[in-house]
C-alpha cells in the first residue's frame, strides 16, 4: 500500500513579510501610515526574542521614518546601537521595568525618570521635557534584563518606568501578572505620546495594535498552522 500524497496547501511554505517579519496572513503592514515625531526611537530585540505572531518590534518600528530595530545582545554605545552620534545619551530614555511598585512612586504619573536606585528624579517635569530619544528592550523579561546588564552605557541615559492604567490588550493571548508588562507597540505609544503631549501617537499605535490582534484571531481560526498558539512560557519574565 502506498503512502497518500500530502495536500499541497498543508505543506506549502508561507513567505513572511519583509517589512514585518510575520507571515504574508499575518501582515498589516498595508495600513500602517508613518507618523512624524520629534523624539527617536531605537528597540533593541534580544536574538531569542523569536515570536513572529504576536511581536511588534518591527510593526512598532513602521509607524516612525527614522526607528530603528537592532538584533543582539550588546553594542559599545548608544551611538554604535543608533547607528549615528548622539550628542548627550542623558537625553535619551531607556524603559526598564524593575521595581514592581511603580504606582507607589508615580503619584499620579503614568511616566516616571528614576535614579540607579529606583527613586524618582527631581525635576520630572524638566527631565522628561528634555528627551530626545527612547531606546525599548523587546525580548521575554529576562531578555530584557541581559540587554540592561550587558549593555552599561545605559546607565548614562534616563531610566523611565511607565505606571498604565490598563493591562496590555494581548489579554488572554498573552498572560501578564503585572499591570505595567505592557507589549513594546503598546509601551512606545504611552511613552512618545506622553512625552511629546501627542495623544493622536498613542491612538494611531494602538489602533494598528488592535488590527494585528484582530488578523492573529482571524489566522488562527482559519489556518492555525500559521498563527500557533504561543508556547507555555513564563510569562511571569514577558515584557515585550
Amino acid at each position: 500500500m502506498t503512502d497518500e500524497p500530502h495536500d499541497a496547501a498543508a505543506t506549502e511554505v508561507v513567505a513572511d513579510c519583509p517589512r514585518c517579519g510575520k507571515p504574508l496572513p499575518l501582515c498589516i503592514c498595508d495600513s500602517v501610515e508613518p507618523l512624524q515625531s520629534r523624539i527617536k526611537l531605537l528597540i533593541l530585540q534580544h536574538p531569542q526574542e523569536q515570536d513572529r505572531a504576536l511581536g511588534t518590534a518591527r510593526l512598532t518600528a513602521q509607524h516612525f521614518k527614522d526607528a530603528v530595530v537592532k538584533i543582539g545582545l550588546s553594542w559599545p554605545s548608544l551611538a554604535k546601537a543608533l547607528g549615528r552620534p548622539v550628542d548627550d545619551p542623558s537625553r535619551w530614555a531607556v524603559l526598564y521595568l524593575g521595581s514592581a511598585h511603580a504606582a507607589e512612586l508615580a503619584h499620579g504619573r503614568d511616566v516616571l525618570a528614576i535614579d540607579s536606585k529606583g527613586q524618582p528624579l527631581p525635576h520630572q517635569d524638566a527631565v522628561l521635557e528634555d528627551i530626545e530619544g527612547v531606546v525599548l528592550l523587546d525580548g521575554t523579561w529576562s531578555q530584557a534584563k541581559a540587554l540592561w546588564w550587558r549593555n552599561a552605557w545605559m546607565l548614562k541615559c534616563t531610566r523611565v518606568i511607565l505606571d498604565p492604567a490598563a493591562p496590555s490588550r494581548y489579554g488572554k493571548l498573552r498572560k501578564e501578572p503585572r499591570r505595567d508588562g505592557l507589549s513594546t507597540l503598546e509601551a512606545a505609544a504611552m511613552l512618545l505620546s506622553r512625552l511629546q503631549d501627542r495623544p493622536d501617537i498613542e491612538t494611531a499605535l494602538l489602533a494598528s495594535f488592535d488590527r494585528m490582534l484582530v488578523r492573529f484571531r482571524q489566522v488562527q481560526k482559519e489556518l492555525p498552522e500559521l498563527a500557533p498558539k504561543p508556547k507555555k512560557r513564563d510569562w511571569r519574565r514577558r515584557r515585550g
